[in-house]
């Protein structure tokens, strides 16, 4: 029996919140759709890609100007090919393959245009690369970025064809059955009526009560309700893809045999598992040896992309600690020069599910800063976090290490430590961690890091509550895609000082 994934959310209250209810199947034939679009337009992108190339290369090539023009073969094909895959690869990077199924024409410009700019501008660096003693002709990279656009663009205004045909090859022969009468079973037939669009017909309904049940359930359309036993006549003489069970919990053990019997005939079967309080959690179906364990996840799982994220965290700390010793030095000397007192503040943290550890920063504030902190208690602006404007225990030096972050640089020692990460939410004192209510206290299944969204929104200027769900709103929506664009954006608000108290 596959039981399939089924994504939830906290609201701001901590309360269960699912995404879209009773989104199981829908859940598994959206993506497998829109794996079938953004694989198609991925594909249209390379051919488009590859055929701007060679016109803007032709037409360059019969334009009689007073510069000859012409690529080698080794350094054409390679540019070419570059060309191709980084058109490709900002496709997937920008998200452009989501959004194509939507037909939004404004949309559509405004992420081709994005798409086509960032392409050519990459390949502007990378022939330099190639062949750095002469440039590639400025009007060949011209045409090629006005010829993709155009390409790009008159393809995607027309993909609503692409898209409709592939509707009709993905969903008219997928007929789903519903085992259930209660409101369960109502609520997810009304969720398989809204999904006609992709081809998934909800063919009548099951139920145990073979005596008192009704002829017919009304939701937008009336379908026929049938007794379970009559599931193995309906397998043999109606083409019948999936049966879903949306029945209670205590009622699963009493239908094994129905189970058996679907798996039997090969017919997919599903359960609806909203019955457990879980809240925040990805569930899917795992095993141990030979025994299956229904699992839920309240925070990233995928082993694989988080092994990349620790990899990437490793690669560019170790890169920035070498480029950034001189400057670390320099900042060590003036906080050991203008007060007295050590260069690195240790504090203890806690990082990943609740584990401690110790904290490096250069010192920002006076010697004796923690043991006048509850004097200063009542100053805070911020509800949990201890958060001061014009903190009169800073240093003036600290004060400008403060401003532009520059106190966090040591902290790069803790992201190859493992403690922490590039991008994650930002590690707390074990005393405001016991302060958290319950929900709050999910941020701590996600690596801490040195950046995370609150850090573009506002910083210290945040009330402590709106930090919290934006450290949810990260978790439940992380991907590596969105940790690079969280450190790019990151740069200028630590340039600037903008938002820090």
């Amino acid at each position: 029996m596959f039981l399939p994934t089924m994504p939830l959310q906290i609201n701001t209250e901590g309360q269960n919140k699912s995404r879209a209810p009773f989104g199981i199947l829908l859940a598994e034939v959206f993506s497998r759709h829109h794996r079938k679009l953004r694989v198609l337009f991925g594909l249209s992108d390379l051919l488009l890609t590859a055929l701007a190339f060679e016109a803007a290369y032709q037409t360059r090539l019969h334009l009689h100007l007073e510069r000859i023009f012409f690529f080698s073969p080794s350094f054409k094909i390679p540019l070419e090919g570059f060309a191709v895959l980084v058109y490709l690869a900002l496709g997937v990077w920008l998200g452009v393959y989501d959004r194509l199924d939507s037909g939004n024409p404004r949309v559509i410009l405004r992420d081709t245009v994005r798409q086509c700019l960032l392409g050519t501008a990459a390949v502007v660096l990378f022939q330099y690369f190639l062949r750095r003693d002469f440039p590639v002709s400025r009007l060949f990279l011209a045409l090629f970025s006005g010829y993709s656009g155009v390409l790009l663009l008159l393809f995607r205004l027309s993909s609503g064809r692409l898209v409709r045909l592939a509707r009709r090859e993905f969903g008219p022969q997928h007929f789903v059955m519903v085992v259930g009468l209660g409101e369960r079973a109502r609520r997810l037939g009304e969720e398989l009526e809204r999904s006609a669009r992709y081809g998934v017909k909800l063919i009548g309904f099951l139920t145990e009560a073979a005596e008192t049940h009704p002829a017919e359930l009304r939701l937008r359309e009336a379908y026929k309700v049938y007794p379970l036993t009559d599931l193995p006549e309906l397998l043999r003489g109606h083409v019948i893809d999936e049966v879903l069970f949306a029945v209670d919990s205590e009622e699963l053990a009493r239908l094994e045999e129905v189970f058996l019997m679907c798996d039997e005939e090969g017919v997919r079967t599903r359960v609806a598992v909203d019955f457990f309080p879980h809240v925040n959690s990805t569930v899917y179906l795992e095993r141990l040896g030979s025994v299956p364990l229904l699992t839920f996840s309240a925070a990233p799982h995928d082993e694989i992309r988080l092994m990349l994220k620790r990899a990437i965290d490793i690669l560019v700390a170790f890169v920035a600690v070498i480029v950034m010793s001189p400057f670390m030095l320099i900042v060590a000397i003036l906080v050991r020069l203008t007060s007295p007192g050590p260069a690195i503040f240790r504090q203890l943290r806690c990082g990943l599910n609740g584990r401690r550890f110790m904290l490096y920063k250069f010192r920002s504030m006076c010697q004796d800063a923690e043991q006048r902190k509850s004097a200063l208690a009542h100053l805070s602006s911020k509800a949990t976090a201890f958060k001061m404007r014009d903190d009169p225990r800073l240093t003036p030096v600290g004060r400008y290490l403060r401003k532009f972050s520059i106190d966090e640089w040591p902290q790069l020692w803790n992201v190859l430590r493992g403690d922490m990460s590039l991008v994650g939410p930002r590690p707390s004192v074990p005393e405001e961690v016991d302060q958290y209510r319950r929900w709050q206290r999910r941020r701590l299944r996600m690596r801490p890091g040195l950046t995370c969204l609150w850090t573009l929104a506002g910083r210290d200027h945040l009330e402590f509550e709106t930090w919290m769900k934006m450290d949810m709103q990260y978790i439940d929506n992380w991907s590596l895609a969105l940790d690079w664009k969280i450190l790019v954006q990151t740069i200028p608000r630590v340039i600037t000082g903008k938002g820090a108290y």
